[in-house]
């Protein structure tokens, strides 16, 4: 368990203030590990069990929209409903003043975005076993009736074993609604949303697996399938290209895992899989054929720098 004692620091006077009388003193705030699209993220210690955690404190500018901290609260509330080992548990939530903050465990693993700033790319067998951990914990929430909508390497954890942790259904859901029901613009993040969020319509659970797709490419070949100069060009490429499948750009990726990625980059939500469990399922058989199939061994931790215990 990493040591998160030392001292507040990089947070001014006042936000820590703020911060120490919203959560009632049950934490001791250490540093600002940094700032998203929706909130600001504390690494901090619980004052009793002396537990490290994670605390999102939604943007100040947000929190002053009454619609949105209501939303946040729904949602937030609604993902604290979702315990399963491959989702990141909302341990806390509340409020004071503009001050809507949530906690939760703090993953000594990093993120998948972390991995592939070091490692750029990772092996099939790897990418699959992370792949198969987030279709499975993707499934368990839409048959809870939750769409993430912002599946990214930022919002895939790892623990000290290496296993997956999915993070951020409270806050992607919130922003969706929040935004885009009210104005008709498409949310999420340009490199990882499907074609249907990028033409900002609705979604369901079929978009999450898209971005499970995009996931796999990147992990396979060190860079997302699109780009551009601003998010309207990657939206744009999104919806109206198709992008060169994994094994025609390496041919070291093999083929029938090239295959499961091309099938979640469908255009169309209909010819993808349609659930999470069959994108695991498929993706289990790849590992099995390859003599791959225990997806939580020491593999995953292998290649996000940890031991397993």
């Amino acid at each position: 368990m990493p040591e998160v004692s030392a001292p507040p620091i990089d947070i001014p006077d006042e936000e820590l203030r703020e911060l120490r009388h919203a959560t009632g003193n049950r934490y001791t705030v250490v540093k600002r590990l940094g700032s998203g699209g929706m909130a600001h993220v504390y690494l901090a210690r619980h004052a009793v069990l002396g537990r490290p955690l994670v605390i999102k404190v939604l943007h100040r500018t947000l929190a002053q929209e009454a619609e949105m901290r209501e939303r946040f609260r729904r949602e937030a509330e609604a993902a604290a409903r979702l315990v399963h080992p491959y989702i990141c548990a909302i341990a806390d939530m509340g409020t004071s003043g503009d001050i809507e903050y949530l906690a939760m465990p703090y993953y000594a693993g990093g993120s998948l975005a972390d991995l592939l700033s070091r490692r750029k790319t990772v092996s099939a067998s790897t990418a699959a076993s992370i792949a198969v951990q987030v279709a499975s914990g993707l499934d368990y929430a839409h048959r809870h009736g939750v769409v993430h909508r912002d599946i990214k390497p930022d919002n895939i954890l790892f623990d000290e074993d290496g296993n997956v942790a999915l993070t951020d259904f409270g806050i992607a859901t919130a922003r969706f609604h929040g935004r885009l029901t009210a104005s008709g613009r498409a949310m999420g993040t340009p490199h990882y949303m499907s074609p249907e969020q990028a033409m900002g319509r609705l979604v369901d659970g079929r978009s999450d697996l898209y971005a499970v797709g995009l996931l796999l490419y990147e992990m396979l070949l060190g860079h997302p399938p699109f780009d551009g100069e601003d998010s309207y060009a990657v939206g744009y490429k999104h919806v109206h290209e198709t992008p060169l499948a994994p094994d025609q750009v390496d041919t070291r990726v093999p083929a029938a895992l090239s295959a499961i990625v091309m099938k979640c980059l469908n255009k169309q939500a209909a010819e993808r899989y349609d659930r999470g469990f069959e994108l695991a399922d498929a993706l289990v058989q790849f590992l099995s054929a390859g003599g791959g199939l225990d997806y939580r061994n020491a593999r995953i931790a292998r290649a996000t720098g940890l031991t397993p215990l």
